[in-house]
């Protein structure tokens, strides 16, 4: 038996230091409850108006208050300082007795005269005396009355001022903060709102519409991916289901074509058609299902252009092909892009049968600029009936059709081409007038990728 080894303290402290695994469902009622508090606490506080009303106010009436407490104060000590009511009653105490004083002793006429002005100028003093301190205590009186009247002034007039900035910052600020939780949600922002706070707001307002149209934009290409990704799959497995059964199928239609008896040729046929039929169902969804690839190439679009063109509108349409003399060459796979052209110019002449007695298809290839870059417009029109609104939102979509035995790839796979190119693919239709499509392909193509 081998022997026990006992844990040594580093594994004992791993041990308990090791937390248990936390479940997903633990993980979301802890990030709920945690949101829960926030927004609790949020509630609890008083709303952002009212705080900076408050804050505003605080600024404005503490520092008013202050500034008067401490003008009052040193008036009060001056007016203190400069009242000598008392002291001149004492001098004209101590006076009136030294005057009396010397009345009693012999004097003559200028002494006595001297001796009454200096009693007049002292009785005169001391009445001045009492009336300064007088003054000094109704102006006392006067100075806290106006020193309150300003301290309410104040008070009134920066509430008033703190509520209009409180209601110029708030509203704008609040009105921001509605529009996060309508981008968090996906929802869309207004786009024209009552002009509310300072201009630099309405930038700001700006800024989040244009971001919330790129969010929207960058969400939906994620669906868009997501879908196409999903599609692709389901093609692939499509295509490789439908291939199976297919060539041991279409072996037993060439030997029954070459065994069958004369009534059974036509039934044959049919066999024939339908397996062909299948066959190039199944080549479409194969190619659906793979993205675009081969050799990369500068490709010549106008020579691409005019002998797809030429192959695939039939003799009966009548056929405009409108070429720049001079254009770019572009950097990309020549097979895909030779499908996606084909594919729009087959809509078109499909398009052109249903309607219209001349009906006839014009083709442009022309310069353009993409992203900021050069790039290059192949411009498909024809003259059918068009394409209706509603139909209109969803013809690049997969298995999409109004064709009897279409599979609804064609548009699909040329919009795939575009994306992997970096271009975009364009409709624009009128009922009645005809459909035009424009395929722009920057020139740096997938190596700008």
């Amino acid at each position: 038996m081998k022997e026990m080894r006992k844990p040594t303290t580093h594994a004992i402290a791993a041990a308990l230091e090791e937390k248990p695994p936390v479940s997903p469902a633990r993980r979301e009622r802890t990030r709920l409850g945690t949101l829960g508090r926030s927004r609790a606490r949020a509630r609890r506080r008083a709303p952002f108006r009212s705080r900076l009303f408050a804050t505003l106010l605080l600024f404005a009436v503490v520092p008013t208050i202050a500034v008067t407490a401490l003008w009052t104060g040193t008036a009060s000590r001056a007016l203190s300082l400069l009242s000598s009511g008392s002291a001149w009653e004492r001098i004209a105490r101590s006076g009136g007795a030294a005057v009396e004083a010397a009345r009693r002793s012999p004097l003559s006429e200028q002494q006595r005269q001297l001796l009454d002005a200096h009693e007049t100028e002292l009785r005169q003093s001391v009445e001045l005396a009492r009336r300064f301190d007088f003054l000094a205590n109704r102006t006392m009186r006067l100075i806290a009355v106006g020193a309150l009247l300003v301290v309410v002034l104040v008070t009134v007039g920066a509430s008033r001022v703190a509520g209009h900035l409180s209601r110029q910052l708030s509203r704008p600020l609040d009105e921001l903060v509605g529009w996060t939780g309508l981008i968090r949600t996906g929802q869309s922002v207004p786009e024209q709102t009552e002009r509310r706070g300072a201009p630099e707001f309405e930038v700001l307002r700006t800024g989040m519409r244009t971001m919330a149209r790129d969010l929207e934009t960058g969400r939906q290409q994620a669906l868009d991916a997501e879908r196409a990704e999903a599609f692709r799959e389901s093609a692939r497995r499509f295509a490789h289901e439908l291939k199976n059964p297919l060539t041991p199928i279409r072996f037993a239609v060439e030997r029954l074509r070459r065994s069958a008896p004369d009534e059974l040729r036509e039934t044959v046929e049919v066999l024939a058609e339908e397996s062909a039929r299948l066959e190039t169902m199944a080549r479409s969804f194969a190619q659906f299902g793979r993205l675009p690839d081969g050799p990369l190439a500068e490709i010549d679009l106008a020579e691409l252009v005019t002998r797809t063109a030429k192959s695939a509108v039939p003799d009966r349409l009548r056929l405009d092909l409108e070429i720049s003399p001079v254009l770019p060459l572009v950097m990309g796979y020549h097979e895909p892009l030779v499908r996606a052209v084909t594919n729009v110019l087959l809509n078109a002449v499909d398009a052109c049968g249903v309607c219209g007695e001349e009906a006839h298809v014009v083709v442009r290839v022309e310069r353009d600029v993409l992203y900021g870059e050069d790039a290059v417009c192949i411009a498909v029109r024809d003259s059918g009936c068009g394409i209706s609104a509603a139909a209109l939102a969803h013809i690049f979509d997969p298995y999409v059709t109004t064709k009897p035995g279409g599979t609804g790839l064609g548009l699909a796979i040329a919009r795939q081409t575009m994306t992997a190119h970096r271009g975009v693919i364009e409709v624009t239709s009128t009922p009645g007038a005809g459909t035009e499509m424009r395929l722009r392909l920057p020139v740096t193509g997938v190596q700008g990728a």
